[in-house]
Parts: C-alpha cells; sequence; structure tokens
C-alpha cells in the first residue's frame, strides 16, 4: 500500500506538469490604439498560459509594434517569452491583418519557422498563420485563424481546411481563431470525420454592445479544433473578462471578444 502511495505521489505531478496551455484571441483591431494600460491589462489577462495566438492584428504601423510591448510587458512578469508575427495577409488593403504567436520559453519551443498558408490565399481572405511547438519532445502546429464574416459567409473559407490535414500529413494540427461560424454549422464535419473535436460548444465568444438581462455575449464563433486521436483534452474554457469593467462600453475598448483556452496533452 505504501509503494502504491509513493507511486501516485510520484506521477500525479508528472501529469500536472505534462499539459500545454493554449490560449487564443481575437484582439480587435490590436495596433496603436491600446494603450499601455490596455496592453498591461492584456499581459496580466494571459501570463498563466504557454502559448498565446492572437488574430486582428493592425497589418500596418503599430501592429507589430503592439505585439512587442505585449511581449515586453509579459516579460516584466516572471517568465520569459517570445514572440513571431505574421506578414499581413494577402487579401485586399481593407481586410488585410497579421496574426502572431507568443510563447513562454521555458515550457515550449518553437521548431522552425511560422508561415502563412499559402496554397488556399485565393479562396481565404486571410490566410492561417501555422506555427509548429515542441513540448516533451513531441511536436504540434498551432493554425491560426480569422475568417471573413458572418454575413459575407465564412464556410465559403472554412470548406478549405478539410483538405490541410492531407496537406500536412506528418503535422499535428490543431485550428484555433475567430471562425465567425459556429461549431454546429455542417462545413465542420469533414474535419469531424477526421477525428477532430471542437473545444467549446454551444459557448457564445463575441461581445453585445449592452448586456441585457445580464446576459453580454452575442455568437459562437470562436473555438479550437484539436485530433482527438494525437490530442488528450484535459480542460477548456473562456475568460470573461469584461466582468472587470464597469460596462461592456469600456470592455469593448480591450475587444469584442474573449479569449478562449484549451489545456492539453499529447499522445
Amino acid at each position: 500500500m505504501k509503494s502504491f502511495y509513493f507511486l501516485l505521489f510520484v506521477l500525479f505531478p508528472f501529469s500536472i506538469l505534462s499539459q500545454t496551455k493554449l490560449l487564443s484571441w481575437n484582439i480587435e483591431n490590436f495596433g496603436k490604439s491600446k494603450s499601455e494600460k490596455t496592453i498591461n491589462y492584456i499581459a496580466n489577462t494571459l501570463r498563466e498560459y504557454d502559448i498565446i495566438a492572437i488574430q486582428e492584428i493592425v497589418a500596418g504601423y503599430g501592429g507589430a509594434q503592439a505585439v512587442a510591448k505585449l511581449a515586453d510587458e509579459l516579460n516584466r512578469k516572471g517568465a520569459k517569452w517570445d514572440y513571431v508575427i505574421s506578414d499581413p495577409t494577402s487579401s485586399s488593403a481593407y481586410k488585410t491583418e497579421r496574426y502572431a504567436f507568443i510563447w513562454k520559453t521555458s515550457k515550449v519551443k518553437k521548431i522552425g519557422r511560422a508561415w502563412l498558408e499559402q496554397k488556399y490565399h485565393q479562396e481565404i481572405v486571410r490566410e492561417p498563420y501555422f506555427c509548429t511547438f515542441e513540448y516533451k519532445n513531441k511536436q504540434f502546429t498551432v493554425v491560426n485563424f480569422h475568417a471573413i464574416s458572418k454575413k459575407s459567409q465564412p464556410e465559403t473559407e472554412i470548406k478549405y481546411f478539410k483538405f490541410l490535414p492531407d496537406e500536412y500529413p506528418h503535422l499535428n494540427l490543431i485550428f484555433t481563431g475567430d471562425f465567425n461560424c459556429p461549431q454546429s454549422h455542417n462545413v465542420f464535419n469533414p474535419l469531424k470525420k477526421m477525428g477532430y473535436e471542437s473545444i467549446l460548444i454551444d459557448q457564445k465568444t463575441s461581445l453585445k454592445q449592452e448586456c441585457k438581462n445580464e446576459k453580454c455575449l452575442a455568437s459562437e464563433f470562436d473555438n479550437m479544433y484539436y485530433n482527438s486521436l494525437k490530442v488528450n483534452s484535459l480542460k477548456s474554457g473562456i475568460i470573461h473578462f469584461y466582468k472587470n469593467f464597469t460596462s461592456l462600453k469600456e470592455a469593448r475598448t480591450v475587444s469584442d471578444h474573449i479569449p478562449i483556452w484549451f489545456e492539453f496533452s499529447l499522445n
């Protein structure tokens, strides 16, 4: 019996440590409009996670600088972080944006270069941004994506995601971001048939203009999709950051979306 408890004592901390915490956030118009106070608030929200995927970074002046400021602020909070920023997406100037990844160097290692997917850049307005990470000698690739708006029919872009696992058969893909489309839409069925699952179900992630009857979330847009044959889901959820503000108007100066997060281990 003593040996059993000793084994449990040894293995339990290992199970706690053998996980990665990925957070994704569409930070609306992330660029020079964000004050130092706002960037500090964002850093405090993100500091407990290992990898941060950000969408909707301003493509022009101010976007890359805002990411650098956020990474610098995170580095002041007790851990070492690194980051990578995409080139502007190849769409028209009106809709072009950047993506970014920020990661805690003590937890994960970036493998190779990050890249914007080029094969479907004519079919997808803001082509997804790939980055491979290694954790305890196992690798996974996060696919960071911001779809066109709901009224523009994002399913016309998402339908190409079913080809990506075959395009990259040696990569363990985790799709994350703002899909402007609920996980219940049949456009995700091909991925689901491959073994992909969403971390959130029937969970709204965008902010209303005003709370009504204490309901402040509008639409089910942000999510992550992981291959359940390769990834073990441990925990997932959202951060109700807007509750730290006196009004949704004030909260929306940070973003009109809430962060989503996923704790997982690798098979």
